[in-house]
């Protein structure tokens, strides 16, 4: 399989992806090993405190992640991931998601996403994905 056979699997993936696209996600880059996804912070995605609900920036870690690890053209899910949340964002504020592979062994794979405010570079998470290829 070639570099661009792995990255036409992952944007396939990405295709078919209903959930991130009903966040409103938008994919900016992939290419082997790597994705940048953004997403606008909607007044549906605020919590009681006014700030983004944790489980949305994991959410956009998270498929940011499966962007990165599936590049390769190996059909691969998540075995566990952990987030330390480092600043909060806000109503309207663009998120973006930048996931790099890390290495890969086996069948297994660790890949760290950092995301950031686009407006300052703030980073408000930092991600770290365990990957298991199934195929």
């Amino acid at each position: 399989m070639t570099a661009a056979d792995g990255v036409a699997f992952a944007q396939q993936m990405w295709a078919d992806d209903e959930a991130s696209r009903a966040l409103g996600m938008e994919a900016v880059l992939v290419e082997t090993d790597h994705a940048v996804v953004r997403m606008t912070v909607r007044d549906d995605m605020v919590n009681g405190h006014d700030i983004t609900h944790g489980g949305f920036v994991f959410t956009l870690a998270d498929s940011c992640f499966a962007l990165a690890c599936n590049s390769q053209g190996r059909l691969t899910v998540a075995a566990g991931a952990d987030i330390a949340f480092t600043a909060p964002s806000r109503l309207g504020d663009v998120l973006v998601a930048d996931a790099r592979v890390r290495t890969a062994y086996g069948r297994s794979g660790l890949t760290d996403v950092t995301v950031t405010r686009e407006a300052d570079g703030q980073v408000i998470a930092e991600f770290r994905g365990r990957s298991r290829s199934l195929t």
